[in-house]
């Protein structure tokens, strides 16, 4: 209950910040979020860029976790992870505080948690991520970056939001390794406060999910 109260406390005042006291939007911000979506970064700070597509990446990060806890869970887990894609940390909040402990995983896989079960999707999603971290970081302007962060409203935020996706992460992680028998969690819970690349470890060198099988699933059924 506490730590429900906890979430619920973070998104409202991570809400509040975000919309009332992070600094004021430029007025060339819709532009430049259509140059990222684009893909013309010309002229534009590769961290600023690395960021931006980052901020993609965190959600498929978090789609390869929930996949597998939203089975079982009174809250539809997709729809939080699909509206993470558009808010990031905002969406994935309420989901925190909705959520139980599930350290199980009850029934068979459906392609969907197949595909984000595989250690491919994790290897996929890591190569995405480092190409942008290398990306930002050999050609970022980092004077530059802070002075936007202190003055452009949409560079503010999503920066906060990408620190909340990663301080957030391994509250997901011992469920998710009880799902999967991975008893040894010391070298993984290490790995999990490094942000964004323990997630990617994680998911590259996680154990698969186990399913039930049909005598388990039948006890479910009774």
């Amino acid at each position: 209950m506490i730590n429900k109260l906890g979430f619920w406390l973070v998104w409202i005042l991570f809400s509040v910040y975000a919309f009332v006291f992070a600094p004021p939007d430029r007025p060339e911000t819709f532009d430049l979020i259509k140059k990222l979506i684009a893909g013309d970064w010309q002229g534009t700070n590769a961290y600023i860029v690395a960021l931006f597509n980052l901020m993609g990446v965190f959600p498929c990060v978090y789609a390869c976790i929930l996949a597998s806890d939203g089975r079982g869970q009174k809250v539809p887990a997709w729809i939080f992870s699909g509206l993470s894609f558009l808010v990031g940390a905002f969406a994935l909040l309420p989901y925190f505080a909705l959520r139980e402990s599930n350290t199980s995983f009850a029934g068979k896989k459906n392609w969907n948690i197949k595909i984000l079960d595989s250690s491919i999707t994790g290897i996929v999603i890591s190569a995405i991520a480092i190409y942008f971290l290398i990306y930002g970081f050999s050609s970022g302007d980092w004077g530059d970056f802070i002075q936007q962060w202190q003055t452009s409203r949409f560079i503010h935020v999503m920066s906060l939001d990408f620190c909340m996706l990663s301080l957030m992460f391994p509250w997901l992680l011992s469920d998710d390794m009880d799902r999967r028998g991975m008893t040894d969690d010391r070298f993984f819970s290490l790995i999990a406060l490094v942000p964004l690349v323990g997630a990617l470890l994680y998911l590259c060198l996680r154990s698969p999910l186990v399913e039930a099988s049909e005598t388990q699933e039948a006890l479910l059924v009774k």
